[in-house]
């Protein structure tokens, strides 16, 4: 914008100034001209008296002392034809002042002025005083130059007072602009301070009240899964004293556990819902970890359905850019799609591996496959929520990563999660 406006004001400021600078440039050229031209119309005058009653000897001296004087030649023209002083033939000026006519005219040279002395005995004689060019254009360069200064003087100092003015409107819009960028990377507490036009301080406003309209309606969203989360444990309670009551108890230690562990899920999405900011800094997680506990976790419920798991997991740590909490839930959900969408007894791999500097979580089955479009959110061909893969893109992409979708070998589903180091 700033630059916009400097050309602006630059075409404006040339224009004006050409339209009266190069008026006032042709005006001085024909000042300086009429000027010289005045100055040999009065040597000229000076002679007429001589001319007109001294004899060719006395006439002489005077046009060859006028001419040392003013530096221009000068010439009389006697009814006998007799030239004194500047020796230059007759030209057609000359001959009409003959008849009795004075006249200014341009020559070769430059200009010549021409008087007819009339009072003679023998005639009319004539006097033409030479004009150099140099003498009629004394002076115009320089007055040209100091006006072509003068031009550019006026547009640098409208440039520097454009800039000035497109500060006042460009400082606001760059604040808004990185209020705008701050709010979108989640930074909700973000606000600009109005400055600037009215027009502007408008739009501040308004960009601060929908910043506050966000906060306000985000954390109403989070006390509302919170209270969701929180009613998950009334039937959790229940099937603990259920599991309690089991007569067997490893069975009855294992559902404890399994309860346990959805207890946790749920206390830390209550936490997270509440307590945890949007403009929150990121904790690194070891991917080698909670990939092996879940693992674990699900090989249990792999045994009761028959499905053999081969768990290829590479000597970490592998720090990850992605809080613990998500990147277990971005594991069950993938876990959880090979037990949802292919049947009992279908064998599958989990593999964790350091590739170009991020770390890979592969998981495939030896299932039917899955559709391309089942990343989408809410998409879902088996009757679930649609949600466990689009919680798994989210978490790659929080750690700089990304979700892939491929077919495995054996044309069943293989799903790659690649997570980013931790940011500095």
């Amino acid at each position: 914008m700033r630059a916009r406006l400097a050309l602006l004001v630059a075409a404006v400021s040339v224009l004006t100034l050409l339209a009266f600078l190069v008026p006032l440039a042709l005006l001085v050229r024909t000042a300086a001209e009429d000027r010289a031209t005045v100055r040999a119309t009065a040597d000229a005058q000076s002679l007429v008296p001589v001319v007109g009653t001294s004899d060719p000897a006395t006439i002489r001296l005077t046009v060859e002392q006028l001419a040392a004087d003013s530096g221009r030649p000068v010439s009389i023209y006697l009814p006998d034809g007799t030239v004194l002083g500047a020796p230059v033939p007759r030209t057609a000026a000359v001959a009409l002042a003959a008849r009795g006519q004075s006249l200014t005219g341009e020559s070769a040279a430059g200009r010549e002025v021409v008087i007819a002395v009339q009072g003679r005995p023998d005639g009319t004689g004539v006097i033409r005083v030479e004009v150099p060019r140099a003498e009629l254009t004394a002076g115009v360069t320089r007055a040209w130059l100091v006006l072509a200064l003068l031009g550019v003087l006026l547009v640098l100092i409208g440039l520097l007072v454009a800039d000035r003015l497109a500060r006042t409107l460009v400082r606001p819009i760059d604040a808004l602009s990185a209020v705008s960028h701050r709010l979108a990377n989640a930074e909700l507490d973000a606000r600009v301070t109005p400055s600037g036009p009215a027009e502007l301080r408008e739009v501040a406003g308004a960009l601060n009240h929908l910043a506050g309209r966000i906060q306000v309606l985000l954390v109403q969203e989070r006390e509302q899964v919170a209270d969701l989360s929180h009613q998950l444990r009334t039937p959790l309670t229940a099937l603990r004293l259920e599991a309690e009551s089991l007569r067997d108890p490893q069975d009855a230690a294992r559902v404890t556990a399994a309860v346990d562990g959805v207890e946790r899920a749920v206390t830390g999405l209550i936490r997270q819902a509440r307590w945890r900011s949007p403009a929150a800094e990121r904790v690194a997680a070891d991917a080698a970890g909670i990939v092996g506990e879940r693992v674990a976790f699900w090989s249990v419920l792999a045994e009761d359905t028959g499905r053999a798991v081969t768990l290829d997991l590479a000597p970490g740590p592998f720090p990850v850019g992605v809080p613990a909490d998500e990147l277990a839930a971005a594991v069950d959900a993938l876990l959880g799609n090979v037990f949802a969408h292919t049947p009992d007894g279908t064998p599958f791999t989990v593999r964790l591996a350091l590739d170009d500097g991020q770390v890979v979580l592969t998981v495939a089955d030896q299932g039917p496959g899955m559709p391309a479009d089942a990343v989408r959110r809410g998409a879902s061909a088996a009757g679930s929520t649609g949600l466990g893969l689009d919680i798994a893109r989210r978490a790659a992409q929080a750690a700089g990563g990304r979700l892939e979708l491929h077919t495995g070998s054996g044309g069943g589903a293989q799903v790659l999660l690649r997570l980013g180091p931790p940011a500095a």
